[in-house]
């Protein structure tokens, strides 16, 4: 073996800060790029003062206070729970909810609010999507009056968190053939099953669980909380996306669940569409808030790093791949935008939100792949956002 005293002393020292290490690009962790992405329709021109006011305390906030730790909690896969008050006090976690202390706003201040978390760091608004676009809104949608009092309030403020968990280890896209189940007992519900990928659920409050009635054969939906006997939530290891979000295995072994805590209004698998309508809008909007982020870490880091003899944004091959970036992203922008025009006049359907969803995330990893390309090396690293 190798005597340890022979090592040198430099061996185990702590690694160099990136601004040291790499003096000549200025890494996302110290100072976030300002936004240069936003460059041929001046989206804000788009947008009501109110939605203009959402977007620029949502980038301040995110730009403060995410930017500079997470990609310490990035490379650790831990959440920074220490934000979830700063994010609640955004007002800005039930979204389009009305009532209830909630906000009421309208889906294209909800969409901005959550490209702007999502430009800063993707994990952080899958955070907020899970809580608020699936489980928030299942119970504003489909719960009982007395359900809506007792849990919007303090779900709005980031107080109580909650997770929604349809995915099955064995039913992922063939979600409507999930195989939890829900028997009626007396005064209740009995859960059993397992879920799997279910974002939030290691310190969620309360899950809704999506379980097939064992009476009629369709899908309800049930709130059970994070202490009832029989669950347990286990955190999923070794992924190498979206670190920060804690997605669990979800097991339930005769999880009771009292009448008063069934989603009434939640009766069959086509609910599920519905609500998964409007979250796929959103993901749209969070694949957009990261495009921008990458292109300005990008368009930042080139104008700073010189290579030749001249800034790397000189040569016409990093320019190519920038303005294919930023064309697709003010592409992605308008069509996220219309979309919600058509849900704000009552026409989305199912499918203009799929479409939506499928070609933005689309460009959007056509995006970031270019933006992993133009950083070289520094494309790996977290400090420099864009493989985060």
């Amino acid at each position: 073996g190798v005597n340890k005293s022979a090592r040198s002393s430099y061996s185990n020292l702590p690694a160099l800060d990136v601004s040291l290490a790499f003096p000549q690009a200025t890494p996302a962790t110290s100072k976030f790029p300002p936004c240069a992405s936003d460059y041929y329709i001046n989206f804000d021109g788009l947008l009501t003062s109110e939605e203009q006011a959402i977007r620029k305390k949502v980038r301040e906030c995110a730009e403060k206070e995410l930017a500079p730790i997470v990609a310490e909690y990035w490379e650790k896969a831990e959440f920074p729970f220490q934000v979830i008050p700063k994010l609640g006090a955004l007002n800005i976690a039930a979204g389009t909810i009305k009532g209830y202390g909630c906000p009421g706003l309208c889906i294209t201040g909800a969409a901005v609010a959550l490209a702007e978390i999502a430009r800063v760091d993707v994990s952080c608004s899958s955070f907020i999507l899970v809580h608020s676009s699936l489980a928030m809104l299942t119970i504003a949608q489909y719960g009982s009056e007395e359900q809506k009092q007792k849990y919007l309030p303090s779900m709005a403020q980031l107080k109580t968190i909650a997770s929604w968990a349809l995915t099955e280890p064995d039913y992922g896209s063939d979600a409507s053939a999930l195989r939890t189940t829900a028997t009626k007992v007396e005064g209740g519900w009995i859960l059993e099953g397992q879920k799997r990928w279910v974002g939030n659920s290691t310190f969620a409050d309360l899950l809704v669980i999506l379980a097939r009635n064992t009476t009629t054969k369709q899908i309800n939906a049930f709130i059970v909380k994070k202490h009832a006997p029989g669950l347990t939530a286990t955190k999923i290891e070794n992924k190498i996306g979206l670190r920060i979000v804690q997605n669990g295995d979800v097991l339930l072994k005769n999880v009771f669940v009292p009448d008063e805590d069934r989603v009434p209004g939640f009766k069959s698998f086509q609910d599920t569409i519905t609500t998964l309508s409007i979250s796929r809008l959103m993901v749209a909007w969070q694949s957009i808030g990261i495009a921008m982020g990458v292109y300005d870490m990008c368009h930042r880091y080139l104008m700073e790093r010189k290579q030749f003899g001249a800034p790397s944004a000189t040569f016409q091959i990093t320019q190519q791949k920038l303005a294919q970036m930023l064309g697709n992203i003010q592409a992605m922008i308008l069509a996220g935008w219309r979309v919600c025009n058509l849900y704000e006049d009552g026409k989305m359907t199912a499918g203009h939100a799929s479409l939506a969803k499928g070609w933005i995330t689309s460009r959007a990893r056509e995006t970031v792949a270019l933006g992993r390309e133009l950083l070289g090396g520094n494309g790996i690293s977290t400090d420099f956002h864009v493989a985060k």
